[in-house]
């Protein structure tokens, strides 16, 4: 693996850099501002990022762009926080390219379990859906999983579930929609998924959700730094106490250990065995979904009591950094498939 971001690579980090300062909100007032929003929605769309996993018509099923390079835009959306749908619309592009399906001609997500876990598999396609479709703003429907005979009773098929209002939830950037005994209409055209496929499905979505954690911590981090360079205590700068020093530079290191973690899941998504892809990523949502959480209430800490106001953008870094820790697995859950994958413990739930 070559950890060095190729010229292109910079260039799109650059992109979605600019992107992000032009249209992320600023404040928490500016979450409600529906002219920055529609700004943001047109200036992504116009982008193109949310098919970078579309398949490449040359390219004989393979996708547009790397894991790499989505991952390098879900950071920056991370930073931002951006509140443009990404994750679940690349999510759900990702599952169409696995089963050979055209891609979505209205916004689509995917739809998780009740406890973001993973996603929702029905025992037959005349069963009734429920579930959360995540980062759901204007999306038309979510994809869920329905069992098959195919890859020997282990194969599944792409259903498409009608998705209707979101809530903002803990998220305040992505908002979610609650699906409730809802009808599901298989996708057509579209192929069996097997075993591994849904593996690898599922390492590339671990992957993009590190990134976002990534982002996250390091907009938290940015947030803080910013706030330490102007407030005064004892006529003193407070980003000159050593205290505080070392808080920021704790939070730093725990970021750069995510990114670098997040890196060769990212890597690893596209270049490994399936099966080994999703051990990497687990590996990094378990690094990540613990350090995000202690990097975002750091920043608050650093802020003091305004860092507990909500008018301090502060919690929203920490709201979505809680949300994006459970989606597809909290910490244990990804460490027990890690030690799982390598056959460590002997049947015990977790580590010993």
């Amino acid at each position: 693996m070559d950890v060095r971001l190729s010229a292109e690579q910079r260039a799109l980090r650059e992109a979605a850099a600019r992107l992000v300062d032009d249209h992320a909100p600023g404040s928490v007032a500016d979450l409600d501002d529906a002219a920055r929003v529609a700004g943001l929605e047109a200036a992504l769309t116009g982008a193109g990022w949310r098919e970078l996993r579309a398949p490449d018509p040359d390219g004989g099923g393979r996708p547009l762009a790397s894991a790499v390079e989505a991952a390098i835009v879900a950071e920056e959306f991370g930073r931002g926080p951006a509140d443009a749908p990404f994750l679940g619309p690349t999510l759900a592009a990702e599952l169409r390219r696995r089963a050979g399906a055209e891609p979505a001609a209205a916004l689509e997500t995917v739809l998780l379990r009740p406890d973001l876990s993973g996603l929702v598999v029905l025992d037959d396609e005349q069963a009734r859906c429920s579930g959360v479709a995540i980062d759901a703003r204007g999306a038309a429907a979510a994809l869920a999983l329905v069992r098959t005979g195919h890859d020997d009773g282990h194969g599944h098929d792409l259903v498409r579930v009608p998705v209707t209002g979101t809530s903002p939830g803990r998220d305040l950037t992505r908002p979610a929609a609650a699906v409730g005994d809802a009808p599901a209409e298989r996708l057509p055209a579209a192929g069996p998924l097997t075993t591994a496929d849904i593996e690898a499905w599922s390492a590339f979505a671990l992957a993009l959700t590190c990134a976002d954690l990534v982002g996250t911590m390091r907009g938290a981090v940015g947030l803080a730094r910013a706030y330490a360079g102007v407030r005064r205590q004892y006529e003193a700068l407070i980003g000159t106490f050593q205290s505080v020093q070392h808080l920021l530079a704790d939070a730093f290191v725990s970021v750069e250990g995510s990114s670098s973690v997040t890196r060769h899941a990212a890597w690893a998504a596209d270049a490994l065995p399936s099966g080994d892809a999703l051990a990497a990523a687990s590996i990094a949502k378990a690094y990540c979904a613990r350090a995000a959480r202690e990097v975002c209430e750091t920043a608050i800490q650093v802020h003091g009591g305004i860092g507990m106001t909500w008018e301090c953008l502060a919690h929203v870094h920490l709201r979505r950094a809680l949300v994006s820790a459970q989606l597809l697995g909290d910490v244990g859950v990804n460490l027990a498939r890690v030690a799982a994958h390598h056959e460590i413990g002997g049947g015990h739930d977790g580590l010993r």
